[in-house]
């Protein structure tokens, strides 16, 4: 049985995980940074690096711990080089460079966007490729055509800000906790998703697989404030009903964009499976218009649950794929930072 610890410190979550070649998850731990970045309302770059040095020998151990395993028992360390944010990608790189070269163990990269791919295989349990593969997260938001585990192919995706993002930035308006994307969710089960007429940019457009958040979170503040600048601390006096129908509103305009855009990509490819991953397919509504969806135009669709959804050291299971083909990496690796590949 092959074991390979893997290790994701993309953002702000410091993970790891043990799995195995028949895809058990012996171990894993998630350190979640969510209360470090919560004044800022998103994640500051330099804070969520200092974080992953402190927490990511801790987080092993426990790891190593769980899954009842020693370093030397393990066959390979896997590590998620990208993309991500440079700081975060290279405290989990130098960590399991060093285990590597401690240990004499072969090193792994993942990467962190076909990771989330993945989580639908361990998930259900059983082949999901060929796919169209959807991610929607704070960072990404972006489609792919998926042969394989390791071939990915964009097809298209959001060419200003990311969903998730966007659930942030209008819980802040909102005068919502952080994160944004729970924060909303909770709120918008009090309020009319009809109530505000929100654009859907790019719904209409058939020709190209993009999506825009951008201008739908400026119609929002327009339509909380007006065209001028808010004042300081006056998404405090939102009275509770304007910010549910606006929680609901925004969310729905979310959802009928990526709902409409992987329809698209399924049609247009031919395909009959739909995997979704990322932090914002943990959204209970998007959960059930994406199902709706493949119900109406008869594909199949994989979420993982909702641990899977956001960041994780689980879904690094991806290099075994790695393993089993070979694809090893020097101790010259280095990291892939941005957005997207």
């Amino acid at each position: 049985m092959i074991r390979i610890l893997t290790l994701e410190t993309t953002c702000d979550e410091t993970a790891a995980a043990v799995v195995t070649d028949r895809l058990e998850v012996l171990g894993a731990v998630v350190a979640s940074q969510d209360e470090l970045h919560v004044r800022f309302g998103g994640v500051v770059p330099e804070i969520a690096s200092r974080a992953h040095v402190e927490r990511i020998l801790p987080v092993i151990h426990q790891t190593l711990e769980k899954a009842g395993v020693s370093l030397q028992d393990l066959d390979a360390i896997a590590v998620a080089n990208r993309p991500g944010l440079a700081g975060s990608l290279l405290v989990g790189l130098m960590a399991a460079k060093t285990l590597c070269l401690v240990h004499d163990l072969p090193l792994i990269a993942i990467d962190h966007l076909q990771a989330h791919i993945y989580a639908c295989q361990i998930a259900s349990g059983k082949n999901v490729f060929p796919c169209i593969g959807l991610i929607v997260s704070g960072g990404h938001s972006n489609l792919y055509r998926c042969e394989s585990p390791l071939d990915f192919t964009p097809l298209g995706g959001t060419i200003d800000d990311a969903a998730g993002e966007a659930f942030d930035k209008v819980a802040s308006m909102l005068g919502l906790a952080y994160p944004g994307g729970p924060a909303i969710q909770k709120a918008a089960k009090q309020g009319d998703p009809k109530k505000y007429k929100l654009p859907r940019p790019l719904l209409n457009d058939r020709s190209r697989l993009a999506l825009s958040f951008s201008g739908l979170k400026t119609a929002v503040r327009y339509e909380l404030f007006g065209t001028g600048r808010p004042a300081m601390g006056e998404e405090a006096n939102l009275d509770s009903q304007v910010v549910a129908d606006m929680a609901a509103s925004f969310q729905q305009a979310v959802i009928d964009c990526l709902v409409n855009k992987a329809a698209l990509a399924i049609r247009q490819n031919g395909y009959h499976r739909l995997c979704v991953g990322g932090g914002v397919a943990a959204n209970t509504p998007f959960r059930k218009a994406i199902q709706q969806q493949a119900n109406t135009d008869g594909f199949e669709l994989f979420i993982p649950p909702l641990a899977l959804c956001t960041d994780n050291a689980v879904m690094g299971a991806i290099a075994i794929e790695r393993y089993h083909a070979e694809l090893f990496e020097t101790l010259d690796l280095d990291i892939t930072p941005g957005l997207v590949r």
